[in-house]
């Protein structure tokens, strides 16, 4: 997941009908692929981890650069392309674990964007906005997904009966392009919806982090930057007792009660 963006260090077929000349048409559906349900949504998953990443990332290189400091965009960091922000541990070795070793747990993390405060026009307020700038591209992801599929409901019976059996994990025979795309805008819902409130938690290397820290006043964000040395130990304990859970599942279940009303 993202990270706190000023340290170097840190941190889930159809095909088309196809015709040509002379031939027959013919249209290769989901329930002929040869795969179960599990592998299809968690490469569905993984997808949408990758993307959103990227857009979390990308969120932070260009909020950067807007506010003064360009390091992140000359090293090309102002992008969507996966490949520029993916970390060979975090956003590919870790999430295909999750998938494959521990009961298809998708969670993952790419390359920090290198931000030289000192080059912003305001520090303390630009580098907490460079901060929250990553989470915030998640929620807004999330929120234009959501509304996709409100509308796709709206209109769409068929529509309605998919997105119910995407959320109970079931392929949906002879969907060819439909049942994907709502898969990928529900998981996308998820996935972001738990990236924004983990990295919005107020503890190093997480954006909350940064965050916090331009809010408070300045003799209490000095005291409470010398604090986020420990924030990984921190955070490890918090991550065993639950926490991160317990604070985007209310969150994540309020949002997807939305769909099913």
């Amino acid at each position: 997941m993202g990270s706190d963006p000023s340290r170097d260090n840190d941190g889930l077929e159809g095909m088309n009908p196809v015709s040509t000349e002379g031939q027959t048409p013919f249209s290769l559906t989901i329930e002929e692929f040869p795969m179960n349900s599990e592998i299809f949504f968690l490469i569905i998953q993984f997808v949408v981890l990758l993307l959103s990443l990227s857009i979390h990332e990308s969120a932070h290189a260009w909020t950067a650069d807007t506010f003064g400091d360009p390091t992140a965009r000359y090293l090309g960091r102002v992008s969507l392309n996966p490949i520029v922000h993916a970390d060979l541990v975090g956003t590919i070795l870790f999430p295909l674990m999750g998938m494959f070793a521990l009961n298809g747990a998708i969670f993952g993390w790419a390359k920090p964007v290198p931000v030289n405060v000192s080059r912003l026009k305001n520090p303390a307020r630009d580098h907490m906005l460079v901060a929250a700038a990553g989470p915030i591209s998640n929620l807004l992801l999330a929120f234009g997904l959501l509304i996709a599929l409100l509308i796709a409901k709206t209109v769409s019976a068929e529509a309605g009966d998919i997105l119910s059996r995407v959320a109970s994990r079931e392929m949906v025979p002879g969907s060819t392009v439909l049942a994907p795309l709502m898969a990928f805008a529900y998981y996308g819902i998820i996935i972001n919806v738990v990236l924004a409130v983990f990295n919005f938690i107020p503890i190093a290397p997480l954006d909350g982090a940064a965050v916090l820290s331009g809010l408070l006043p300045r003799s209490l964000a000095g005291a409470f930057d010398e604090m986020q040395s420990y924030g990984f130990i921190l955070l490890i304990g918090l991550l065993y007792l639950g926490v991160p859970a317990m604070l985007y599942t209310p969150v994540l279940n309020f949002v997807l009660s939305l769909l099913f009303v």
